[in-house]
Parts: structure tokens; sequence; C-alpha cells
């Protein structure tokens, strides 16, 4: 991004050349021994910027051109009090996909520095913004999940994430729950968000956030009740 004054990496053990890249093209790249969750990790980057405005991007998201236009005329002008959300479309094994819940899906993640921050959510964590909120033209691009394995390992250790919050919020898991959470997760996917319209690999996909909300209350109820949390990897996981 030409237009960004500052940019900031937290890296916590990646075994690629991720930190020698970054900052080979100028980055600032903070390495932390561990992983807190998304949440925390994106407030280690915020406590970082120095710039008037903030734009929180994931590892596998860019900015398509109308979108870096539109970022570049906000910037330009002082905050004022506003935030800006942005449209994101995600790819799922190749294809975009833009029906099914995954379109549109607008995240908060331009704002003015020291407004906002995120929750501590090990994942699906969220800016805490209290102020007004304006939507940008373009599009947040998002390689999701590049393969079915990608995708598979993915669900498993966001599952995992996502039942212990809601474990601590005293959320409740059963055989029951999974499986109705399942199939509600199915149909809300398929039929009612038009999934459909994807194809087959709009099916591909329902089927695979059915089989995320029933791992994820069948982990509530066999590894998060009454069990001591785990400690933090020492890797992130990819998003």
């Amino acid at each position: 991004m030409a237009f960004a004054d500052e940019i900031i990496v937290v890296d916590s053990g990646s075994t690629d050349d991720t930190v020698a890249i970054a900052r080979r093209l100028g980055a600032r790249v903070e390495v932390t021994p561990d992983w807190p969750g998304f949440g925390a990790q994106k407030n280690r980057a915020l406590a970082l910027a120095r710039g008037r405005w903030v734009l929180s991007l994931d590892a596998d998201e860019w900015l398509d051109e109308t979108l870096a236009a539109e970022i570049r005329r906000v910037v330009a002008t002082p905050p004022a009090g506003v935030a800006h959300r942005l449209s994101r479309l995600s790819s799922f094994c190749g294809q975009w996909m833009r029906h099914g819940g995954w379109y549109p899906d607008p995240v908060l993640r331009l704002f003015p520095r020291g407004t906002a921050r995120f929750s501590d959510d090990r994942v699906h964590e969220r800016l805490l913004w209290d102020g007004r909120v304006e939507g940008l033209g373009g599009h947040l691009l998002h390689e999701s999940m590049a393969s079915l394995t990608v995708a598979n390992d993915k669900m498993n250790r966001y599952s995992s994430g996502r039942a212990a919050d809601l474990a601590a919020r005293g959320r409740r898991g059963g055989l029951g729950r999974a499986i109705g959470h399942g199939l509600w997760a199915f149909v809300r996917t398929w039929i009612l968000r038009r999934g459909f319209l994807d194809g087959r690999l709009g099916f591909v996909l329902a089927v695979h956030n059915a089989e995320a909300s029933y791992y994820r209350y069948l982990k509530i109820w066999l590894e998060c009740a009454d069990a001591p949390q785990p400690p933090s990897s020492p890797r992130p996981p990819s998003r």
C-alpha cells in the first residue's frame, strides 16, 4: 500500500520468510513469542500505530483498486469521528463466493487511531466502536481457504477457539445442540442465504459451515466444560 505512512506487521512465529520480506519492503515488524488469539494480537499491532488513521488487514487480505482509491480519499482529510466499513469478498477453494452469507460481508477496518480497539475473542474478533459508520466502495479481497485441506484445518482450529470463547461466556454444548446447530447452519447457508446460487462449491461451503458449527458445540461439551484453558500456541494459525 503505497499510500500508507507506516506498515506494521506483528508476527508470532512464522516459519517462512515473512519477517525478512516485510522488513525488506519497509514494514515495521514486531515478533512476539506467543499466540494470544486474533483479537489480542490485533490490539498489539494497534498499540504500535502512530498515524491518524488505522487500516487493519489480515495477511490474506488485499484491496482492489476502487477501495484503495476510496481509502486514499478518506485519509487525506482529518478524522471526524467516523469509522469506515469495507465490503469483503472471500474466495473458497478458488471461487469467489457471492452468496451463502459470505457476501456482502461488511467489516469495520478503517478508523481514527485511539478511538477503538478489538475484542479479545480468540477468533471472529470485532472492532469495538461507538461512533458513526460509513461504507466505502470497492472490495476487500480475501483468500479465505484456498483448498479443502486448508478449509478442514481451519475449521478444526477455529471451532476450538470459538468453542473456548463461547464456553467462557457460559454457552452450553452437547450432542443434541451440536446436531441442531449444524443442521441450522446448513439450512441458513444453502437455502436462506441462497448458497445454491454459488453452484457445487456453494453446497460444499454449506456442508463446511454445518460441520464447523457441529464441532464447535461438540467441543464445548467434550473439551471445554470444566477444563483448564490450554496454553497459548507458539505459532499463529493462518487466516
